[in-house]
């Protein structure tokens, strides 16, 4: 059970100078710092893990198992998994979670819907880092 699916490692960077137009597709574990304009989208949901970095703006929608949001997304987001909306996180679309974490100065311009499969996690996150 705990195998491969628990591995929370960064395969491919999108660095800050890079600009994509087009959907982006990937497997295990991405960081953004640039710009993209399209959809970013895990094929493997549940072992993946995406990293929204301050820098970072993506337009288009967002579908991840773990994602980890602390730059700017207009469109949808989707998390099978967890979703982290830290400080300086910028939503302006509906958001779609399983497990929630946001941290004091993330905003979300949009509906926050849960996944009814499961039972409802929500965890405040603390001020004192």
């Amino acid at each position: 059970m705990f195998s491969r699916k628990s591995k929370n490692t960064i395969d491919s960077l999108i660095g800050v100078s890079s600009s994509i137009e087009g959907n982006l597709h990937f497997k295990g574990g991405l960081r953004i710092d640039g710009h993209v304009k399209g959809n970013v989208i895990a094929d493997a949901d549940e072992s993946s893990m995406l990293v929204i970095s301050e820098q970072a703006k993506i337009d288009g929608e967002v579908r991840a198992g773990h994602v980890v949001v602390n730059g700017e997304i207009n469109g949808p987001v989707f998390s099978s998994e967890l979703l982290e909306l830290q400080p300086k996180a910028r939503i302006s679309g509906d958001v779609h979670y399983k497990a929630l974490e946001m941290m004091s100065g993330a905003l979300v311009s949009g509906k926050l819907t849960h996944d009814q499969a499961a039972e409802p996690v929500l965890k405040l996150a603390s001020s004192h880092n």
